[in-house]
């Protein structure tokens, strides 16, 4: 098992290598074009997207760096509570919608306070497996098309992830 785990990815490459030297000896270079321009395309992609990527990560460091996510969360924590979520996790659900490696790393540090096996253990998983980084999504994918107007986008998208951290805490108090 090992060995077919460790094998794929230079099989993989070497077989997409072949296909591309092959491709030019028929002159047609149709595999080799398609590369080169998509690995043009993808690099002023990610020219265009740097200036978002660096504010939002700027951003997300001052967040957490100046105590405001402690404190928004110590005043969420009632809230929360009376949705069923436990309050462990309000630090980790305002994370979650702009930093995924943010809040893998709070949800390690909760883990390390808690056991995973329980309650709120065991939502934090379910809820970092089943939602995304929302606002980095909008800020990224918005930037890269050229949308300008959000409108509606964002408060929908927090809402379903809201929505989406009371059902996970409900499913998982029924597993329970």
């Amino acid at each position: 098992m090992n060995f077919a785990t460790g094998a794929i990815v230079p099989l993989v490459l070497a077989s997409v290598g072949a296909l591309m030297l092959f491709s030019r000896r028929e002159k047609s270079q149709l595999y080799f074009d398609a590369f080169v321009s998509g690995a043009k395309y993808g690099i002023e992609t990610a020219v265009k997207l740097l200036p978002t990527l660096v504010a939002l990560l700027c951003a997300v460091s001052m967040f957490n760096a100046s105590g405001a996510a402690e404190l928004l969360a110590k005043l969420l924590s009632p809230i929360l509570g009376a949705l069923g979520i436990p309050t462990e996790l309000a630090t980790l659900l305002l994370v979650r919608p702009v930093s995924g490696s943010a809040s893998s790393a709070l949800a390690a540090e909760l883990f390390s306070r808690i056991s995973p096996d329980s309650y709120a253990g065991r939502c934090a998983s379910v809820i970092l497996g089943s939602s995304d980084t929302a606002i980095y999504i909008v800020a990224v994918y918005f930037s890269a098309v050229g949308v300008k107007k959000a409108r509606h986008t964002l408060p929908a998208a927090l809402t379903v992830m809201l929505v989406c951290a009371v059902l996970a805490c409900a499913i998982v108090r029924l597993l329970m």
